[in-house]
């Protein structure tokens, strides 16, 4: 792994805030990694895209899962980033039923650039995604990484090996991981 600090990039994304009039309480706020990342604990994974079979059974869901255990052992944060828009990434964590993951839209692909992790899916008619990985970063600094294998372009397959929350939590009580979990919910589409 060539990059040690997350990436310096400012998020375009949605608040909910009630001194908004009308139905939708809800306004645009610029969140940087130094927001996300300054003086905490953070575990970081990236998926393909919300709504996508993997991501909706077994990725976020796991990760939201083990939320409390994960803060019992010093994380401060979970952040789910996908190259997906704000509005696509709230109404995922709505159906998915997320409640503590904090999910960061990287809608013009600019944070997972900078990681190196951008690949092309066009192969799928996704366009430019991220590869599908995990991070723990303590105050800005990449702690660990894990990638999924056969990283690159047009990938015909979808590995999900490493990058699962099991695999995290171990790493951070110092464990052997268990390997990836049996889907948390069920996938249609």
């Amino acid at each position: 792994m060539s990059i040690e600090r997350v990436p310096t990039v400012v998020f375009k994304t949605r608040v909910r805030d009630e001194s908004v009039e009308g139905p939708n309480p809800y306004r645009w706020q610029d969140t940087s990694t130094e927001d996300l990342f300054a003086g905490k604990k953070v575990v970081v994974f990236s998926l393909p895209g919300a709504f996508t079979p993997t991501c909706s059974s077994n990725h976020l869901p796991r990760y939201e899962e083990l939320y409390d255990e994960f803060k019992a052992n010093g994380v401060d944060a979970i952040i789910c980033v996908s190259v997906n828009d704000a509005f696509v990434m709230f109404k995922w964590g709505k159906e998915v039923g997320n409640k503590n993951v904090f999910l960061l839209p990287d809608g013009n692909g600019e944070f997972t650039r900078k990681m190196g992790m951008l690949v092309d899916k066009s192969n799928l008619g996704f366009g430019m995604r991220s590869w599908r990985y995990s991070m723990l970063v303590d105050d800005g600094k990449i702690e660990k990484m894990f990638i999924e294998p056969d990283f690159g372009d047009n990938c015909p397959i979808d590995p999900f090996e490493v990058s699962d929350a099991d695999t995290m939590l171990a790493y951070i009580k110092g464990a052997d991981a268990p390997g990836v979990t049996e889907a948390r919910k069920a996938f249609e589409g």
